[in-house]
Formats: C-alpha cells, sequence, structure tokens
C-alpha cells in the first residue's frame, strides 16, 4: 500500500518534528474554533510523546501515514466548508 504521506509536502512527509508540529498547529486552529484547544493539544503531545522511543521502521511508518491521514482529513474538511463542494465520497 502507498503510504498516504505523498500527498504531504515531502519536507513535512519525512520529518517527524514537522509533521509533530504540523499536528498542533491543526489541533491550535481546530481548538480555537471548538473551544477545546488544551484538550486538542495534549492529545496530539500524548500520541507523539508515546511513540518517540519506537525503532520499528515499518512501526514509524503506521504511526506517520496515521498522523498525515489526520491531516488530509482536516484539510479536506476544511476545503469542503469553504467551497460547499463535497470532495470526499459518503458511504
Amino acid at each position: 500500500m502507498p503510504s498516504l504521506q505523498s500527498v504531504l509536502p515531502p519536507e513535512l512527509a519525512n520529518n517527524a518534528i514537522r509533521l509533530y508540529r504540523e499536528c498542533l498547529r491543526r489541533a491550535k486552529y481546530i481548538g480555537h474554533r471548538q473551544h477545546n484547544t488544551e484538550l486538542l493539544i495534549a492529545m496530539v503531545r500524548q500520541q507523539f510523546k508515546k511513540n518517540m522511543h519506537e525503532t520499528d521502521p515499518e512501526k514509524i511508518q503506521k504511526l506517520k501515514d496515521d498522523a498525515a491521514r489526520g491531516l488530509i482529513n482536516h484539510i479536506l474538511y476544511e476545503s469542503e466548508k469553504m467551497s460547499g463542494r463535497k470532495f470526499s465520497k459518503s458511504t
């Protein structure tokens, strides 16, 4: 299965620190709009800290893919809200 990170800029997808920072930015943005910023930031930090000592390359890739998927989903959601168009298929 191809990596979901291929739709993100390579400088973000290949670097866990940049991915972490982008996840925090999105958490702050969502949190500000939903008035739960601290909770969302804590959730992002908890997930990254929980896995920071992972050494298995396949597991690391899966974790990065999961984080990238979350970012992509949020970007699609915001794009849909702004444009009024639906980009994803509903099941």
